[in-house]
């Protein structure tokens, strides 16, 4: 292992931050803390026609909310800038230059007639389609020359013969036979480099010693090797992560933005750590058993040659899960500032109203943790707590549940008369809850005698927080009012 290894992590601003970018960020930067090393942001940006200020944006910041903060990049600088790849061109021409000169890469004058044409034959003849260097032959004095006239040309590298190898820390050693790579476009026709070349020579002058990256991108990387060899340095170690899988086991796809943006989960509602922590299991375990781990866990046990090769399947039930598993950790204030927002575009409360409510709030977010898994849940749990006393709505299986007990009004109305001195005397929760259960034993009955009749009265609902704690939040006089309203509907 290098002693100070450098690590990137390099998007192209043209879409929100991708869950698969999120976890090769993540899993970047866990090596590069692991390891005392570096880790750099580069933004790629090449693609004019693509690439948004907009978009680089958002990048930034959902990889800041994930807490995966570069060393070096376009916002904190660094000793090798710029960051943004557009402004390294003045580098890439230069390496073209020198490659040309060398005899590794050439020009290449074919038309895209002749190039689709060339194409169409080959498919036909069930070939690879593949480049047949007609302009390989060119003499390098008449290639000057149809250059300087203004003739139009791309430039091509020069693929040698052989095979190339290299280690890759996931997979293992790779061998790849050079007749299956094509002399492929280092520079398009118009001088706009393409992906393999520009990718090569920016972690080069940046001094790049590892890349983890997708399984996709495993068939540049013998282009990229040999790229690296031609100019004369040593390529980086290579780790390609299993691709990210639907449970219909095909690859999480970019279009699909709703989906697989890391944007989307966060406006549902899931807890940043959930999110954090389910991302690192796509491709890689703790110990193949614990699900549930921290980000230092995650940094001080990081290791890419302990990846799986094999695709890692994103289970959306195992992630909401896992959401409801951290969200019920968080203290009530926590709770409460995660649920707000939800609740204040839901409309039922103002952010005013939620800061003068004191720990009202707090308190009723906490004590619905147990029937959430995301903060964007919340509203529609405590809605019944907006609603007008006298006419609650009662959901259909909360309405059932009363009526089945034939003495509900008579339960109701006796307890609703044991209740009101207890609430004007302002007892806690605990103690109301403590003598209804009393109350409830004293009067011969079975709890749910009262206490289904009591929570349809109360929230219209067949399930819900402790009644009792419904009753502080709601208050004595909206309780009572609830309870009087129930026993009229309940009547009939």
């Amino acid at each position: 292992m290098t002693d100070s290894p450098r690590v990137r992590i390099a998007p192209s601003p043209t879409g929100n931050v991708h869950l698969g970018l999120a976890r090769t960020a993540l899993f970047n930067w866990a090596f590069a803390r692991r390891n005392g090393g570096t880790f750099v942001l580069r933004i790629e940006d090449t693609d004019k026609e693509r690439s948004t200020e907009e978009s680089e944006r958002q990048i930034v910041e959902g990889l800041k909310w994930l807490g995966v903060q570069w060393d070096e990049g376009p916002d904190v600088g660094g000793p090798y800038p710029p960051y943004h790849q557009s402004e390294r061109v003045a580098g890439h021409t230069a390496r073209a230059a020198e490659l040309l000169a060398s005899g590794r890469a050439y020009r290449c004058f074919c038309s895209r007639e002749r190039l689709d044409t060339l194409r169409e034959e080959q498919e036909k003849a069930r070939q690879t389609p593949r480049y047949d260097r007609v302009c390989l032959a060119i003499d390098a004095d008449e290639s000057e020359r149809r250059a300087a006239a203004g003739e139009d040309f791309a430039i091509r590298f020069k693929v040698p013969a052989g095979e190339t190898t290299f280690a890759d820390l996931v997979r293992g050693d790779m061998r790849f036979d050079n007749t299956e790579v094509d002399d492929w476009v280092m520079v398009r026709q118009g001088g706009t480099p393409t992906y393999n070349f520009v990718v090569v020579v920016d972690d080069a002058d940046m001094h790049i010693t590892h890349v983890l990256r997708g399984e996709e991108h495993l068939t540049n990387t013998p282009k990229q090797v040999l790229m690296a060899r031609a100019l004369g340095v040593e390529p980086p170690q290579f780790g390609h992560l299993p691709l990210m899988l639907g449970v219909n086991r095909k690859k999480l796809s970019k279009r699909d933005s709703a989906d697989v943006s890391l944007d989307d989960y966060r406006r549902k509602g899931y807890p940043k750590p959930a999110i954090i922590n389910f991302l690192c299991l796509q491709g890689w375990a703790l110990d193949g058993e614990t699900d549930i781990f921290s980000v230092d866990q995650f940094v001080e046990n990081f290791d890419p040659t302990k990846v799986a090769k094999d695709g890692a399947v994103f289970d959306p039930v195992k992630f909401l899960w896992m959401a409801g598993e951290y969200l019920r950790k968080e203290s009530p204030e926590e709770l409460g500032k995660h649920c707000a927002p939800y609740v204040i575009e839901s409309g039922l409360m103002t952010a005013d109203e939620i800061r003068e409510s004191g720990g009202w709030f707090r308190a009723v977010a906490h004590g619905h943790r147990e029937r959430i898994r995301l903060y964007s849940e919340l509203p529609e749990q405590i809605e019944c707590l907006f609603a007008e006393d006298d006419a609650v709505p009662y959901d259909e299986a909360a309405e059932k549940g009363a009526r089945k007990h034939d003495d509900r009004v008579a339960t109701l109305t006796a307890f609703m008369k044991w209740l009101a001195p207890q609430l004007t005397s302002n007892t806690d929760a605990e103690a109301v809850r403590d003598g209804a259960r009393q109350w409830v034993k004293d009067s011969g009955l079975k709890f749910p005698q009262l206490f289904q009749p009591l929570r349809c009265a109360l929230t219209g609902k067949a399930g819900g927080p402790d009644l009792f704690d419904l009753i502080e939040w709601l208050g004595g006089e909206r309780s009572l009012v609830r309870i009087q309203a129930g026993i009229k509907r309940l009547r009939s």
